[in-house]
Parts: structure tokens; sequence; C-alpha cells
């Protein structure tokens, strides 16, 4: 996992990864902004891909700048400025959760060199689920951030799968956000998140698109997945029984046939 650095302009220096060979997959994470979420699979991915992988700005391996580190916008030019460094010409974009909201304003940015989008259990804007569940989830971070932990992998992940991976859930409890730091810049992403709305925008957008969900998804549910996808008339839904939130890694075989069957469509 050879690791690279790019710097920005406002100061923020960004760890970015990339394995295997092939037409270039960009793997973009979600509210914990790691690449290390992607471990499970990159193996396999990276036996048809060149897969590149970032820690977001703030998480991880890299800084946080000093510029506005959390809005979706500024995510989403990070994630250009990555692709400028490893020299990516035309780039399949995965992302999962918050990886998916990101992926659509780098749509709406600069298309040109986007060759299609898998939104993974992501959303198109703000509903009423989402907004309280955060607002909890919000709240523990700051008062008990090891039970925020411990309620992430419980919410995220199927029962069955959970209790036969547990050091998955020991994984994720001991990378607790635990200092002032990692909260803030949490905070900040959550509340970025909950106010994304480019619903009324994204119609627009002319590459493939793969909407991804899991029926059992207790994090942003199905029905956001179906609400996106009304949205992008064009995009295909593929949506899994089951899986959690975590479906990428859950039901990793599922997932990775996926994105190779939308990149042999897209070419």
């Amino acid at each position: 996992m050879p690791e690279t650095k790019v710097n920005t302009e406002d100061g923020a220096e960004l760890a970015v990864f990339t394995d295997g060979d092939g037409p270039d997959l960009l793997l973009v994470s979600g509210l914990a902004g790691t690449a290390v979420y992607w471990d499970p699979i990159v193996p396999e991915l990276a036996k048809s891909f060149r897969v590149i992988r970032l820690d977001q700005r703030g998480t991880g391996r890299s800084t946080r700048g000093s510029g506005d580190a959390t809005t979706i916008t500024g995510l989403a030019e990070d994630c250009f400025e990555v692709l400028d460094a490893v020299d990516s010409k035309r780039t399949l974009l995965v992302g999962h959760s918050t990886g998916g909201v990101i992926l659509q304003s780098m749509a709406l940015m600069h298309e040109a060199s986007i060759a299609g989008l898998v939104l993974s259990g992501t959303w198109a804007k703000p509903n009423k689920y989402m907004t309280e569940l955060f607002r909890s989830r919000a709240a523990m971070l700051k008062a008990v951030p090891k039970e925020y932990a411990a309620m992430v992998a419980f919410l995220g992940s199927p029962a069955d799968w959970l209790n036969t991976h547990w050091p998955a859930y020991q994984s994720m409890v001991d990378a607790a956000p635990v200092t002032i730091a990692q909260q803030e810049v949490l905070t900040e992403r959550i509340a970025a998140i909950v106010d994304f709305d480019r619903s009324s925008e994204i119609g627009a957008i002319k590459v493939p698109i793969l909407v991804q969900g899991a029926e059992d998804d207790l994090i942003v549910p199905a029905f956001l997945q179906r609400e996106l996808h009304t949205l992008l008339p064009k995009a295909e839904l593929a949506m899994l029984a089951s899986g959690g939130h975590f479906f990428p890694t859950t039901r990793p075989s599922a997932f990775i046939d996926s994105i190779k069957g939308f990149a042999r469509h897209v070419g």
C-alpha cells in the first residue's frame, strides 16, 4: 500500500494510498473518513483496478489545514486534488455513505474526468430519520466516545456477522475518537452531511451511476437509496437483502462483483 502526500493550498497534507494496476478506481469512505475502511476489499479490487484511497482531511494520517475543513464542497475539491496528484485522467468513483455525498458534489463540479459513480449507502437530501439519529450520535460522541464507537458498530453491522467477526467490533471501539481534535472534526462532518442537499441539481449528472444499498441498513435506510434513485432517472439500482450499513465489508463479494460489473458497463 504505497503512501504519498498531497499538499493543499491551505496547508493540509492528505495521505493517499494506491494499490494494483488497471483502470483507475477512487474509493471515498464515510463519516470516519479514513482509507483503512476499505482494507478488507482492496486486495481483490487491486487485481482489476489501480485503487486510489485517501484519509480525508483531519482524519487518519491527513492533517486538517487552515481552511474550511469539513464542507462537502471542500472535501470534493480535495478528492480532485488527489486525482490530479496521482495523474488520474478518467476515474470510476465509489463513495460509501458520506463518500457518496462527496461524489455527488464532485460530479456537479467537474464531470468530464469521471467515468462513472457508484453511490453506496448514501442519500440525496435532509430527512427526519438521519437528522435525529445523527443528533443523538453527536451527543454521544462528546459524552462517551467509546460508547459512540460501540453504537456505530452495532447499528452498522448485521448481528450475525458481527458476532462471528468480533475483532472488527473491537477494532472500531479501539479506534474511538477520544481526542478533542477528532471529536471536533467528526462533529463538523456530521453537521455538513445532515445539511447536504443537492437534490434539485443531481438529475443533471450525465455519467453512468449505480445506486447501492442494503435493505437492513439502520444508519442510512434503504428508502433513502430509493429516493436517491428517483432523482437519478438513468441510474441503476442494486439493493442487497442484508449487510447493514457497512455492506461493502460485511458482504464483500457482492459489493466487489457489482463494482466490476458496473465498470464493464461504463467501459
